[in-house]
């Protein structure tokens, strides 16, 4: 396994030299050989730019308010991430009630809209 990483590395070592020649050469008849290396230079810096700026974007992940309580339906949905099983079980229990007793679904739902009603007037 590591001598495929390092042959890959090697590979990859030879066309990015292979691309900063190829650049150079073109760079060369019309800007000379001076600008040609600085455009060669340019290049790799914006590259390096780049992809710094996106490993930057993604190691921070998305930025949350530290003392913000998480709402119910964000609790719920990290709850289904880190347990798979239990949210099928809980929809599957849910889908059961809601069949059996439309009355208690409609309790529920009510009270859910009446308090989301609530939070909005308070704002």
């Amino acid at each position: 396994m590591a001598c495929a990483v390092a042959a890959l590395s090697a590979a990859a070592a030879v066309v990015v030299v292979a691309l900063a020649f190829a650049l150079y050469a073109a760079l060369a008849p019309a800007w000379g050989p001076a600008l040609a290396g600085a455009g060669v230079a340019g290049a790799a810096a914006l590259l390096i730019l780049i992809g710094g700026l996106v490993a930057l974007s993604v190691a921070k992940g998305p930025r949350k308010p530290l003392d913000a309580k998480p709402d119910l339906p964000t609790r719920l949905i990290d709850l289904a991430r880190d347990k798979p099983m239990v949210a099928a079980a809980a929809l599957v229990a849910a889908g059961l009630v809601a069949v059996r007793s439309p009355q208690v679904t409609a309790t529920v739902i009510s009270s859910f809209l009446a308090s989301r009603a609530a939070a909005k007037t308070k704002k």
